[in-house]
């Protein structure tokens, strides 16, 4: 799904991606239908096996326009630099450097770390 930042703002260009999907969609529901019908349809119905070859060679063409055509509407639309702020505050805010030390503490063998022990 593409991000509504991304769609271009001419109108007349809106109108042709629009047309464009709505022929897609079509073409894809009929498709779909062909399919449900050849499998769920009646047993006279039914598709030979070589027949479903050249439906599945229908829709390699599809996917393909499909793809051409998505292809061509993003190589129209301009690339927008990204804004995106990731980690980095303001500069006018102050840096302060706090180093917190661990209290001394008992290591599962008993011996305290921290401490010079000598033995």
């Amino acid at each position: 799904m593409k991000n509504p930042v991304d769609l271009p703002d001419d109108i007349e260009l809106l109108k042709a991606i629009v047309l464009r999907q709505q022929d897609q969609n079509a073409r894809l529901e009929k498709l779909v239908s062909d399919f449900k019908r050849a499998l769920f349809g009646a047993k006279s119905e039914k598709v030979d096996p070589d027949q479903c070859e050249l439906a599945f060679e229908d829709i390699e063409t599809a996917i393909e326009t499909i793809h051409a055509e998505r292809d061509a509407d993003i190589a129209l639309r301009p690339a927008k630099p990204r804004k995106s702020n990731r980690g980095h505050l303001p500069k006018h805010l102050p840096r302060v450097e706090d180093v917190i030390e661990p209290d001394d503490i008992q290591c599962r063998c008993g011996a305290m770390r921290g401490l010079h022990n000598p033995l």
